[in-house]
């Protein structure tokens, strides 16, 4: 779903590709449209790479997650916690991580605040 101030929904995007196909200069269409023409770009290629599909609101979640800490760690973590019921604050520097990598993997786990 596009966000309310954007300036092209699926049926613009759609209105860029067709006045593209019917000979329009990117430049034109950008300035009717009240867009950049690297925008304009962006949906005529991604059109012609993928049709009517390429012009729909994609999630920018990544597709995979290569530096995710490893699962040994996030079990160290864990154990730690429940061991010590500590926070993240003492956890992380006591097993040599970042403390904002505790915080993530024990909100990631469920694990409770410790005020909780």
């Amino acid at each position: 779903m596009s966000h309310r101030n954007a300036r092209t929904t699926v049926y613009g995007r759609m209105l860029i590709v067709q006045r593209h196909q019917q000979g329009w200069k990117q430049a034109h269409i950008a300035e009717a449209m009240g867009i950049a023409r690297k925008c304009v770009h962006t949906w005529v290629s991604r059109y012609a790479a993928e049709g009517e599909a390429g012009l729909h609101d994609r999630s920018s979640r990544p597709h995979r997650s290569p530096t995710r800490t490893p699962a040994r760690v996030e079990r160290q973590v864990i154990a730690a916690r429940r061991k010590y019921r500590r926070g993240q604050d003492w956890l992380g520097p006591e097993l040599g991580i970042p403390a904002r990598t505790v915080a993530r993997i024990l909100r990631r786990h469920s694990m409770p605040y410790l005020r909780d």
